[in-house]
């Protein structure tokens, strides 16, 4: 990492000085077969769509490699090496070992919270308390993973029957993971594909969402240390020149990757052989909300409200479509838009804020698109 320093505004004063960007973040390493590697290549600078000074401009936060075919043949040599047909050292070494090494990683990542959580309020922001939740149940995930893992292990140590057989079942790990995660969740999703994976013995490649990315540099350091090298490798880039190739290269065993479904599907085409690779998806939902007669009208509205506009709606559950009975139709609409207008919005560290900035510049005008609809339709 190289880190660069700004010369303060007066409006940078007006942020509290923990959250303040005081040092561009320049990513210049990625990690390979154990080694943070010198990247000298191509670079690609990551903005927030917060603004540091008076008049609105976008704040530069860093840059990060713009990587292709090149960086994608060498992490999944390292990758494959590692696993070497499930005889290499992190497959075959005993459960203990394994999480070992899980929970000194975790130990490591507690230590890099305040400025994960600082990044995910610029680069996607999200609030500060939501963004302090991420990290924190992204570390009782991890700690609850590893609890199952000793539970999976104790179970594998008996013998059960099964359609009539007496037999001791042994879960493995399968292969070569390419983990894809979203920018909405870029630590807590991510690692809910990561983590598991890591830890049943799989090798991974993981690339960062397209927003979210600085957060992940802290804990590079981490990643490095903790594991046998080859075990994770970390890449930068586009998904169109990073994850396929990966992907052509038919070395891939599992594609595990939270998003939607048109990436999902011209990824899996891209595999020479994939009628062999495992899909670990969750892709796009439409989640109702069905309010009937009958339902307690404040509980309803302030549930609607958290589900539908939590993190400004930009989230796999959040809720799509609500309907309502006719009966309650206008005392619900009445109680709801009052409570919409009522909503804190500002910055990701401002007191009780409940409504924050988009990270993607062009959303604003989708969202134009979707109220002149609405008014043109009544």
């Amino acid at each position: 990492k190289r880190y660069y320093f700004y010369k303060k505004s007066t409006y940078m004063n007006t942020i509290p000085p923990e959250f303040q960007i005081t040092a561009l973040l320049h990513q210049d390493t990625y990690l390979v077969n154990g080694e943070l590697k010198k990247w000298t290549g191509e670079t690609s600078e990551v903005y927030s769509t917060i603004s540091s000074t008076q008049n609105y401009a976008p704040t530069l936060l860093g840059s990060i490699p713009t990587m292709g075919e090149v960086a994608a043949d060498e992490v999944v040599k390292s990758a494959v090496a590692a696993y070497d047909k499930g005889q290499g050292i992190w497959p075959t070494m005993k459960v203990i070992d394994r999480i070992k090494c899980m929970e000194n990683f975790v130990m490591q990542m507690k230590a890099t919270r305040s400025e994960v959580v600082k990044y995910l309020m610029w680069e996607i922001g999200k609030s500060l308390g939501d963004s302090e939740k991420e990290f924190d149940r992204t570390i009782e995930y991890i700690y609850d993973t590893i609890e199952d893992y000793k539970q999976l292990d104790r179970n594998n140590a008996r013998f059960t029957k099964s359609q009539g057989v007496n037999a001791m079942v042994r879960r493995g790990p399968l292969g070569v993971v390419l983990c894809l995660g979203p920018y909405n969740y870029p630590l807590n999703e991510t690692f809910s594909l990561l983590i598991p994976a890591i830890i049943m013995g799989n090798t991974v490649i993981f690339k960062p969402a397209k927003h979210g990315v600085l957060l992940i540099s802290p804990l590079l350091e981490a990643f490095r240390s903790s594991f046998p090298k080859g075990v994770i490798n970390i890449v930068y880039g586009r998904g169109r020149d990073v994850a396929s190739p990966i992907m052509k290269s038919g070395k891939i065993d599992i594609l595990a990757l939270i998003g939607n479904s048109k990436s999902a599907i011209a990824l899996q085409d891209q595999h020479p052989n994939k009628n062999r690779l495992r899909l670990i998806l969750g892709l796009e939902a439409k989640n109702p909300a069905i309010i009937l007669a009958d339902a307690n009208m404040d509980l309803t509205v302030s549930e609607c409200i958290s589900g539908s506009l939590s993190f400004n709606g930009q989230r796999c559950t959040a809720l799509k479509l609500i309907y309502v009975h006719e009966a309650v139709k206008d005392e619900f609409l009445e109680k709801f838009c009052e409570k919409v207008d009522n909503l804190v919005y500002g910055n990701p560290w401002e007191k009780d804020v409940f409504l924050t900035p988009l990270p993607e510049k062009e959303k604003p005008q989708y969202i134009k698109e979707l109220i002149d609809d609405a008014l043109q339709k009544g």
